[in-house]
């Protein structure tokens, strides 16, 4: 049966990107469902994100399907110095979550996966801590125990990268997880891991930062998505969500409300990731949410 595909690209701009993708849609009898495309005339790139109806039909599967318009698609490509890549969407990412002991973004991501909206498939939580394990077991997740000790933290992140590549994981996603990954496995996670942080930082670094917020008097609360790099809590920003407060707000409600501002964050972060809306730019993403 017919079933759609994701096209995303970016190149160098110039005349004739869209037109050359276009006509290789048009020639193969395929019809476009979405089109969304952002011409960043600061850095002249282009970038573009386009669904369309496949009709390809492959006895292998999807992943001959995927590799056939790759293939054919190669030359026009070259042609404009493009980085593509071809998705079928009736592939749900495969998504392992990482926790240490605060639960508000697990249950997240839980609910959301369960009603359908999250855009990927959560396949497994690994934890440091035990504390989360009956959250997770009563979602029917597999729950994986990694302690971290500092002695063995080499040794923990290479289980739990073992971990990523038995379970064919396509997104890793550190859910107020507590530990600083190494630059080696966040090299090896480069684009497939998302994080979430609160966005007092960097201003607020260090233990309890909303009640250092709260002695500074914010009138923001807010959290920030982003990729995961060497460079602690500062990778290519997805999303970020603020919510106002004002004086009332002792530290116990700056961190009620910040737990809601991550929640949202990291969700729509994951569903737009699992969704290829999101292209990566040098420090920087393009969204087309």
């Amino acid at each position: 049966m017919p079933h759609t595909v994701t096209l995303t690209l970016s190149c160098p701009q110039r005349p004739g990107i869209v037109h050359a993708v276009s006509s290789f849609l048009f020639s193969r009898n395929f019809d476009i469902a979405e089109h969304q495309q952002f011409d960043d005339t600061r850095s002249q790139a282009f970038f573009q994100r386009t669904t369309f109806v496949c009709t390809t039909h492959s006895a292998d599967g999807t992943a001959d399907v995927i590799s056939q318009l790759t293939d054919e698609f190669a030359p026009a490509a070259a042609e404009f110095g493009m980085t593509f890549r071809f998705v079928d969407t009736r592939r749900k990412p495969r998504v392992v979550v990482m926790v240490s002991k605060m639960g508000h973004c697990l249950n997240d991501l839980i609910f959301r996966w369960r009603a359908g909206t999250l855009g990927g498939e959560l396949v497994a939580v690994a934890s440091n801590h035990e504390v989360l394990r009956p959250m997770a077991e009563a979602a029917g997740l597999p729950f994986v125990h990694i302690p971290v000790t500092p002695d063995a933290k080499p040794e923990a992140e290479r289980a739990l990268l073992a971990l990523v590549d038995e379970l064919e994981a396509d997104l890793v996603v550190l859910a107020r997880y507590m530990q600083v990954l190494s630059d080696e496995t966040c090299q090896k996670l480069r684009g497939r891991a998302i994080n979430i942080h609160h966005s007092f930082l960097p201003g607020f670094k260090g233990a309890k930062p909303y009640h250092q917020a709260f002695d500074r008097g914010v009138k923001l609360v807010g959290a920030t998505a982003h990729y995961v790099t060497s460079d602690l809590d500062e990778g290519p920003i997805i999303e970020q969500e603020v919510i106002r407060i004002d004086h009332s707000f002792d530290p116990a409600r700056l961190a009620t409300v910040g737990q809601d501002a991550e929640g949202l964050a990291l969700s729509r972060a994951v569903r737009w990731h699992c969704e290829n809306r999101v292209l990566l730019h040098g420090h920087r993403t393009v969204v087309f949410s």
